[in-house]
């Protein structure tokens, strides 16, 4: 099998609600389309994204500039690929928009590499479990309001959640904390509730929300400071009695132990598409299980479903449903968990009438 043409396509796709966090604020995604086709018919697929559309012109144009490495060779020298993609991007930093764009093609190699093989990518990776515990992350913004956050909480619970992620970030801690107990009080003690700060928090600021919360079986406290402040998130581990999340906003397995290193997470989050893809996320998950620490993944539910199937200190998956309306198949949500995908390579093909729909 040999790659012969890797296509691009810019896609945007709206939002049911519009996002708001502490950090962000966006009506839509804008998406990078990536398709390597092969001389066999086969094709691997996947996606990266930007917030609203912004920067979704520097994705793709750093997708292109790295086929180069693909052309007229077989896809399941993916380490191999990466490598030289890693290399090449070192005078341009090997962080940030070159990382995102060695994911998407990453991803879609390891896509292709299952339909070739005919077995779910979890398979191929070797399998631990065939279901995964999942928690409702597209909702319980900033900008509603208790009732608000009451009425989707219980929407989340009828889909089939048993856990959900809260997020946090007032002007007033004390306005986090009445979000939170009313939060707790309407769903009762059985449902896992998750708090996520969006970096918005000096470290003394979080340890006085984490102790006041202490007493509501908060499940984490995710990115309670910026993600650079390693020192801030350890003193924050060490002060309160939640664990402390974090990993998203940092690149490749390097970041991952850097903050491993500095003792800064419980738990640690690795991004797909910052991470560099499902090789460097493996290279990660084994990375955190060396120091006892679980990793739970950002985003991305669809693709990450693979390395939850295969590596046994993933302890569930964030399900975000902005990217549904790409895909074919749906995920279903039974009692808190999502049952591993059975179809060839990722499980999930893109829906190209919707694509074609929305086309940037």
């Amino acid at each position: 099998m040999k790659i012969t043409n890797v296509q691009t396509q810019k896609v945007l796709v709206p939002l049911k609600k519009p996002l708001i966090t502490a950090i962000h604020k966006t009506d839509s995604v804008g998406v990078v389309i990536v398709k390597i086709e092969t001389d066999t018919g086969l094709v691997g697929e996947n996606y990266v994204f930007a917030l609203n559309k912004d920067r979704l012109d520097v994705f793709d144009a750093m997708i292109k500039s790295l086929t180069q490495f693909l052309i007229g060779n077989n896809p399941v020298y993916v380490e191999k690929i990466w490598q030289q993609m890693w290399q090449d991007c070192n005078p341009v930093g090997q962080k940030g928009i070159a990382i995102s764009a060695i994911s998407a093609i990453d991803t879609a190699l390891w896509d292709l590499i299952g339909k070739q093989a005919n077995m779910p990518l979890y398979q191929v990776f070797g399998a631990c479990r065939d279901k995964v515990k999942t928690y409702a992350s597209s909702g319980l913004w900033l900008s509603s309001n208790i009732d608000e956050l009451i009425e989707e909480a219980h929407g989340f619970i009828d889909q089939g959640f048993r856990s959900m992620k809260l997020r946090l970030g007032k002007p007033d801690l004390k306005e986090d904390v009445e979000r939170a107990r009313a939060l707790r009080a309407s769903v009762g003690d059985d449902i896992e509730i998750l708090t996520d700060a969006n970096q918005s928090l000096t470290p003394r600021q979080a340890i006085a929300l984490g102790r006041q919360l202490e007493d509501l079986n908060i499940a984490w406290l995710e990115e309670p400071v910026p993600a650079h402040d390693l020192a801030g998130h350890n003193r924050v581990l060490e002060a309160i009695n939640i664990p402390v999340a974090s990993g998203e906003t940092d690149y490749t397995r390097f970041g991952m132990k850097d903050m491993l290193d500095h003792k800064a997470v419980d738990i640690l989050m690795p991004d797909l598409q910052r991470i560099g893809g499902l090789s460097e996320f493996r290279k990660a998950a084994a990375l955190a299980s060396a120091y006892h620490i679980p990793v739970s993944s950002h985003i991305f539910t669809e693709q990450s479903l693979s390395i939850a199937g295969s590596a046994d200190n993933c302890i569930s998956v964030e399900h975000v449903d902005w990217f549904a309306p790409l895909y074919q198949e749906k995920i279903v949500i039974n009692d808190g968990f999502i049952d591993m995908p059975m179809g060839a390579g990722i499980g999930f093909n893109f829906d190209y009438d919707f694509i074609d729909q929305n086309l940037i």
